[in-house]
C-alpha cells in the first residue's frame, strides 16, 4: 500500500519512461533525475524497463560506430509497436 501511494506521488510510471529517455538525450533536469531515481527504486517494471533500455541503446550505438546504414521502414516500426503493446497487455 506504501509504495502504491509512493509511487503515485513522486512519479507515475508513464513519466519516468519519458524521463529515462530525456535522460539517455542528457536533457534531464536535478529535479527530474532525482525523481526518476527514487521511483526506480520502487518500481521493478521500470527497473526492467531501463534494463532493455540500456541494452538496445548499447546495440545502437555499437552499429552506429561501425558506420552500418541502418535502414528501418514503416512496417517494422510498427511491428516493433505492436509487440511492446502485446507484452505490456495494452
Amino acid at each position: 500500500m506504501l509504495k502504491k501511494f509512493i509511487h503515485i506521488l513522486f512519479l507515475p510510471c508513464s513519466e519516468a519512461t519519458l524521463l529515462m529517455e530525456k535522460r539517455n538525450a542528457n536533457s534531464i533536469s536535478p529535479k527530474e533525475d532525482w525523481k526518476l531515481s527514487m521511483h526506480l527504486k520502487i518500481c521493478k517494471w521500470c527497473r526492467a524497463y531501463k534494463e532493455k533500455l540500456e541494452i538496445l541503446d548499447d546495440i545502437l550505438k555499437r552499429k552506429l560506430s561501425r558506420e552500418e546504414k541502418i535502414e528501418i521502414n514503416d512496417s517494422e516500426i510498427q511491428s516493433f509497436k505492436d509487440r511492446v503493446a502485446k507484452n505490456l497487455d495494452i
